[in-house]
């Protein structure tokens, strides 16, 4: 418990290191601990499909999430008015030509994938081993660094000035509220949910997958994240400049209501999801990167589908002014 607090403790004290950096140095900080996460991440959900019998190209894996990185971050520095469907267009077209690579790279690797099909028994030709190959590694570009990619994104919501009006008046404080929920959510779902469910204990919400998951501490956790965030929304309301971006783009509590209690549900489901990739793969955590927390992946589970939705949903706010 003690080594897990420390952990914790650093975590947040990085975090908050990051929002300051971001504030008043560059958002390039923030750029350089989401691609350490994401490569991070990418490697351990290789060595989870490993483990389930899912072979896939670990390098590849490993190095996908700075190609997505790059690719954000050109499209800003030489033209920073290409806009949200355009960058998800460019990331989407980097999934499609990586996955050709890696089903080419397994073909001319012929020894090396000939000697992986007599290892394994199988009774599969090189064509079609490759594609099953490059299929499990295509997974893993999607899941988790496409998913992760949007903390970038988020990072740079306001540089997206073509697809949203008014954005460039806000100085880049409107990345920074969108990051900060992005982050809240997550850590408000998982923090209730887990004191909840100890309090109140009860009927278990996934016990085939996750056993220590209760129906309590997921309701309670989605609820108390509703309710800080709403309280954070106030807060951050009572700040001038910040009541302004909130005015401009109309973004109302009940909104953050929405957007809070949705992502809660989407940080608990990444949570689940997770935990059956490590069922299947017979292990109980996915690395020992982070003492009392396991691996990267363990950590960051959460937030795979909360970053995109968080990113569509300030997106579509601002959208409509």
């Amino acid at each position: 418990m003690k080594t897990r607090l420390m952990t914790s403790i650093l975590i947040v004290a990085v975090l908050a290191l990051m929002f300051v950096l971001k504030s008043y140095v560059s958002p390039y900080f923030f750029d350089a601990l989401i691609l350490f996460i994401s490569i991070y991440c990418a490697y351990e959900m290789s060595k989870l499909l490993t483990k389930m019998d899912k072979p896939n190209n670990q390098i590849l894996v490993s190095i996908f999430p700075a190609f997505l990185m790059l690719a954000v971050l050109l499209n800003i520095a030489f033209d920073s008015s290409v806009g949200l469907i355009y960058n998800i267009v460019i990331l989407v077209a980097l999934i499609i030509v990586f996955f050709a690579i890696s089903f080419v790279v397994s073909l001319l690797s012929k020894g090396k994938t000939l000697k992986e099909i007599r290892y394994k028994k199988l009774n599969i030709s090189l064509s079609k081993y490759s594609f099953r190959k490059a299929m499990n590694t295509t997974f893993c570009f999607i899941y988790p660094s496409f998913l992760l990619i949007f903390m970038s994104l988020i990072n740079h919501f306001d540089e997206m000035t073509s697809s949203f009006s008014q954005v460039g008046e806000f100085g880049g404080y409107l990345s920074l509220i969108a990051l900060l929920f992005a982050f809240l959510i997550p850590i408000f779902t998982d923090t209730f949910a887990y004191l909840v469910g100890g309090i109140f204990g009860g009927k278990k919400l996934c016990p085939k997958i996750s056993p220590n998951k209760t129906i309590s501490g997921a309701i309670g956790g989605s609820l108390c994240c509703l309710l800080f965030s709403v309280a954070i929304y106030f807060i951050l309301f009572s700040i001038p400049d910040l009541r302004t971006i909130f005015t401009q783009t109309g973004f109302a509590f009940w909104q953050v209501m929405v957007i809070s209690f949705l992502g809660s549900i989407l940080a608990q489901l990444g949570d689940i999801l997770e935990s059956l990739f490590k069922r299947q793969a017979g292990v109980k955590d996915s690395g020992r990167l982070l003492p009392g927390h396991g691996g990267m992946l363990d950590r960051c589970d959460s937030y795979m589908f909360v970053m995109p939705f968080v990113f569509i949903a300030f997106a579509i706010i601002v959208l409509i002014i």
